[in-house]
């Protein structure tokens, strides 16, 4: 748990964690230390959201007078304070009723309510395992087998649930016969006793009552007394535990994905230091040769050696100095990356879902956040362990004193090496394909691209579907119930380097398809894992499925849940840019049916055509029929064919679309009716 002490510690004392309250922007101070940096806001002045120095912008002290107690609950006058941190804190007494506090990591400032302080909630979670670090700090746990003197445990069975020292486990448990499959664990102080139950967290806004539900608009816990005073009444509010499993679920794959990189760090540590050695061995070589050359040439040479070994000296400390700086960095970065998970661990095994649904979306964010910083900075050294530099010793006497270093350019003409293609960050969905690769030599070549190539899907030749600098790239468009080769190369300006080892894809049978939450406009709220959607807005809006059609012959159906107050949905197909704010088919990358209860259009780049009587209700059925090899579109309304063929000359890439407000809910059907194979075409996107 040492690793993770910066995460418990205030931004603003520098101690650990005392009462620590969540402000808006998803940090914690603690709850003595944030009375100290309020700041008064002059009246009608808008508090500052963006600062961007160290510092707090305060009012000069003769401005100042005592802050009613009635307003946040402090009064009594303290002189200005620095922190150990160098934060500037200010007294809690302040001017007239408009206050505002400023986070001091991102100085983001938010005023204060009537109910002051009290109105940010308290993070139980966090205290909670700040309390646990100080105890694992201030006891250990004994061996409850040793006679006299007992020693500090090193493990603790789960199973006997029993503290052993390293003899007496030995001795008296061993990893062998019935004993081998119990668990052994680290011993832990918080095991060693009963911990008394933690009181169950109570509404902010109603101290009777327990939380018993999750607001997902608001993003907070809820109680009972909340909805029925209408607060959140309308709002989308689902099960407390429900959420907290479902937060738990994406704060551990977040983690996952952090973790690879952490352990990618730290073998690539293991490559710096290993580097740092060749280097050192490699420069030690070159000066003996240097100064056996320039022994040979004698008195000729002796004036241009000090120069030569000066500038071999230099090479190599900017070498060492190059790879120490980096060496520092990762260490760094690594250690905070460490301390992050360590602490999301802690969090995970908290069973206060309130409290842990405080902080999910943040701490969500950072994991993914501190993921992307490892995407992109490349673990690769920024020196090599070669000097670039050679000694000629042919030219005759009088060419001795213009002797000089003569650049090789050896390093700059090697061609990169065969890119490695990462086979746990590969994946297939649909007819699409996620690849991943990376360059696996230590040494610094330059690399200024990679070309992705694959098959037709029927060991044919291959095509290149990507050129870039970046190493992953999702390829949409394949065939159906296909299996594909695919292979990868470097090159830079001295030539293309060796293809990668070939990776075979398999697409899926058939096609299906859940709707996209990342193409999808903001309104859009999906659910039934993204196989049902519906709208915040009275507006429509528009959210495309995540499978993609260009050849074949295709059918889909989708059920009407919820049909309120004679809405128009509009069902249909569209390209991937086509605009999601507005009812689909309005623009020239979208061909739809829009329909209410007594009657339907067809509608394309705004344009209206073929109405149709009958109309939907809920429970209707509505089914879409892309036929591709006839280049057509056509619509069925509870399996009856509506209308005629709706559009014909249908050419290119489509994928299921539909557009809706709020008062309307349809779920896709979780497989097709029916499905032809399709030969559809390569088109790529760049996940980076």
């Amino acid at each position: 748990m040492d690793a993770m002490e910066e995460e418990l510690k205030c931004p603003v004392c520098g101690s650990l964690f005392k009462e620590p309250i969540i402000l808006p922007c998803s940090h914690n101070v603690c709850l003595a230390c944030a009375r100290n940096i309020i700041v008064q806001t002059p009246e009608g002045e808008t508090p500052p959201q963006n600062r961007c120095s160290s510092d707090y912008d305060y009012l000069d002290m003769d401005k100042m007078s005592m802050y009613s107690e009635t307003d946040s609950g402090y009064g009594s006058y303290t002189p200005c304070l620095k922190s150990p941190n160098g934060v500037r804190v200010f007294p809690p007494a302040l001017v007239h009723r408009h206050c505002s506090i400023t986070c001091p990591l991102c100085h983001r400032s938010v005023s204060l309510e009537e109910r002051g302080l009290r109105g940010f909630q308290r993070n139980r979670l966090l205290e909670a395992i700040v309390s646990r670090y100080q105890q694992s700090r201030a006891a250990s746990v004994k061996c409850q087998l040793c006679d006299r003197n007992p020693v500090d445990a090193t493990v603790m069975c789960e199973q006997c649930d029993v503290f052993y020292c390293a003899p007496c486990q030995q001795r008296c448990h061993p990893s062998r016969g019935p004993l081998a499959k119990h668990r052994l664990l680290p011993p832990a102080p918080a095991q060693a006793g009963t911990a008394s139950a933690r009181r169950q967290a109570t509404c902010v806004d109603h101290e009777a009552e327990n939380y018993s539900m999750y607001c997902v608009s608001c993003q907070t816990p809820v109680c009972y007394q909340c909805l029925e005073e209408g607060k959140h009444g309308k709002h989308d509010v689902k099960p407390l535990a429900a959420m907290w499993k479902q937060h738990k679920c994406q704060l551990s794959q977040a983690l996952n994905g952090v973790s690879d990189k952490a352990k990618e760090a730290k073998e690539f540590l293991v490559q710096l230091k290993n580097l740092l050695q060749q280097i050192q061995e490699n420069g030690v070589e070159f000066e003996a040769c240097l100064v056996a050359q320039c022994d040979a040439l004698i008195e000729a040479l002796t004036r241009q050696r000090a120069k030569l070994l000066t500038k071999v000296t230099k090479e190599k400390e900017s070498k060492l100095k190059t790879v120490k700086d980096q060496i520092t960095h990762c260490t760094m970065k690594l250690r905070q990356t460490t301390g992050m998970m360590e602490f999301c661990l802690e969090v995970i095994k908290e069973n206060d879902p309130s409290g842990f649904l405080q902080i999910s979306d943040a701490l969500i964010k950072r994991v993914l956040v501190s993921q992307e910083q490892w995407v992109r900075s490349a673990l690769e050294p920024k020196v090599c362990p070669e000097f670039a530099l050679t000694v000629n010793t042919d030219p005759l006497m009088q060419s001795i004193l213009q002797l000089d270093f003569t650049q090789n350019k050896a390093e700059t003409s090697t061609v990169p090496p065969a890119p490695l293609l990462q086979l746990e960050k590969c994946c297939m969905r649909n007819n699409s394909a996620t690849l991943a690769w990376r360059i696996t030599t230590v040494q610094a070549l330059p690399v200024e691209g990679y070309v992705l190539e694959l098959d037709d899907g029927n060991s044919g030749l291959y095509r290149e579907v990507y050129v870039g600098k970046e190493t992953i790239c999702t390829v949409d468009g394949l065939h159906f119930n296909s299996s594909y080769n695919a292979r990868v190369k470097a090159y830079n300006s001295a030539g293309v380097g060796a293809y990668s080892k070939v990776v075979v894809l398999k697409t899926s049978d058939v096609a299906w398809f859940t709707f996209d939450p990342t193409s999808a406009h903001r309104d859009i709220v999906l659910s039934n894992e993204n196989q049902t959607v519906t709208c915040n807005s009275y507006d429509d809006r528009v959210v495309l499925g995540m499978a993609a059609f260009s050849k074949g012959v295709h059918y889909w159906e989708l059920s009407v849940d919820r049909y309120d107050n004679h809405p128009d949905p509009a069902f249909g197909v569209a390209r991937i840019n086509t605009m999601k704010d507005m009812m689909l088919g309005k623009d020239d990358k979208a061909w739809a049916m829009y329909v209410d209860n007594n009657r339907s259009w067809f509608m394309h780049n705004n344009s209206h055509t073929n109405r149709a009587e009958g109309g939907i209700t809920k429970g209707s059925t509505v089914g879409i029929l892309l036929d591709l090899t006839k280049h057509t579109l056509t619509f069925f309304i509870n399996k009856q064919q509506h209308g005629p063929v709706a559009f014909e000359n249908l050419e290119g890439v489509f994928m299921p679309a539909v557009s809706l407000n709020r008062n309307v809910q349809v779920s896709s059907r979780s497989t097709l009716t029916f499905n032809i194979l399709s030969n559809t075409v390569f088109g790529s996107r760049n996940l980076m």
